[in-house]
């Protein structure tokens, strides 16, 4: 498994179901100091001193080891290091994960730690530096106080700029998340969350409309009503405001999510986007692997199945729960929900996953939707160009407009419905 994804770490179709190894590497860490109100992700409350957090770690490490001796981690360039609050298991622990990581991955150009700013202290900010991190990305979500309050945050305003700052001074890249179409907000306070975070010299800004989940403590506030303040249309508006106050600020978009400074993209993120395949350790991760890849893991995690004929990409997640991967971290010990994907599905896929990016659908994937789907793909495509959602771009390439952004479910439920044969 040494196969190298091409320089940017976009690998071309057709080849992308033939690549055999992992290039991204994803640790999860579920622990947090509270549960937000929003949050649907594996995580739970945990206590700083509660011991089940150092058999975690300790859990993880033991797979990367196994891994390594399996060969698995010889190709992975950036690793994400996630939750969770990564930064609540406290700067010694982290550190080990991070610089056990970067000895084992040896070819790393990029890794990243997921933080919140009330547990990023100093302390912790020159633990990832030396330990070997390159990026942290920092869940602000919002700059008041009062829209904190209501997603059950429990920083502040004050202390994440301060957090933010010293990040930024640590020599870390740094990376914000914020959230739009929240209780309270409204377009001068979502500007001054903007302004905020682009103040403190932050070289890559994530914005996010709020999702409302179902069985989460805010859907559950809400008892099913649709709030005027998350409409879609005040979503549309939100984003647009961020694209020209981020684009003015001269950061670019480069996925429909996220703007960056000229290098400060995130590497780990476009694999997500580019098929680029990659392996999740942790409760909740996720896995995508070639069938080639898929075969490999199998030698360490005998209890997988077979692939189905005709199967050419497979999609992993971890069900073992925190407290019985920290009893039994052995890989071949792990339970996992399994989606196996045909060539054309994987083809679909990947034409969703491309309008997310502003290069768009890249010219060789639109060749092979074409030579593969022929007249599904030609309507799908008319019907697209029709509605606005995507434009012709230099190099036969397909790039989703403004409109195809903020009609991102329509255009990417299009291109999906083209998995159907």
């Amino acid at each position: 498994m040494t196969a190298s994804p091409p320089a940017g770490g976009a690998v071309p179709w057709p080849a992308r179901p033939q690549v055999p190894s992992a290039h991204a590497l994803y640790l999860h860490l579920p622990f947090c100091a509270r549960k937000c109100a929003y949050c649907d992700f594996a995580s739970w409350a945990t206590r700083d001193d509660d011991p089940l957090v150092v058999a975690y770690v300790r859990a993880l490490r033991a797979q990367l080891a196994d891994l390594e001796g399996l060969g698995v981690l010889g190709s992975v360039t950036t690793a994400y290091v996630g939750g969770g609050t990564p930064t609540l298991v406290g700067a010694r622990l982290l550190g080990e994960l991070v610089a056990d990581v970067r000895r084992r991955c040896s070819r790393l150009t990029e890794l990243t730690c997921e933080a919140n700013p009330d547990s990023l202290g100093d302390d912790m900010l020159e633990a990832l530096a030396e330990s070997g991190a390159t990026r942290v990305s920092i869940g602000v979500q919002s700059l008041s106080d009062r829209e904190l309050v209501s997603l059950g945050r429990i920083h502040g305003a004050r202390e994440a700029c301060e957090r933010v700052s010293a990040a930024v001074e640590s020599g870390l890249d740094v990376s914000c998340d914020l959230m739009c179409a929240i209780p309270h907000q409204t377009e001068a306070s979502w500007r001054e969350s903007l302004a905020g975070v682009l103040g403190c010299g932050v070289g890559h800004v994530s914005v996010y409309p709020l999702a409302i989940e179902d069985k989460t403590a805010l859907a559950r506030r809400l008892g099913g009503t649709d709030p005027a303040w998350n409409d879609p249309d005040v979503q549309a508006s939100r984003m647009a405001q961020a694209a020209l106050i981020l684009s003015g600020a001269g950061l670019t978009r480069y996925e429909v999510a996220s703007y960056a400074r000229p290098g400060k993209q995130c590497a780990h993120n476009r694999a997500y986007w580019t098929g680029v395949p990659y392996l999740g350790l942790g409760t909740g991760a996720a896995s995508m692997l070639t069938r080639e890849g898929y075969l490999h893991l199998r030698t360490c995690c005998p209890q997988l199945p077979d692939p189905p004929a005709g199967a050419v990409r497979v999609r992993l997640t971890v069900r073992t729960g925190r407290r019985g991967l920290a009893r039994h971290p052995s890989l071949a010990g792990l339970s996992c929900d399994l989606e196996f994907l045909s060539e054309r599905e994987a083809l679909a896929e990947d034409l969703m996953l491309g309008a997310r990016l502003s290069s768009g659908i890249a010219p060789e994937l639109v060749r092979s939707a074409e030579q593969t789907m022929g007249e599904r793909w030609r309507q799908a495509l008319r019907d697209a160009l029709r509605k606005g959602l995507v434009a012709n771009a230099c190099g036969g390439a397909l790039a989703p407009t403004e409109r195809g952004w903020l009609l991102g479910n329509e255009l990417y439920g299009l291109l999906w419905g083209l998995a159907r044969a």
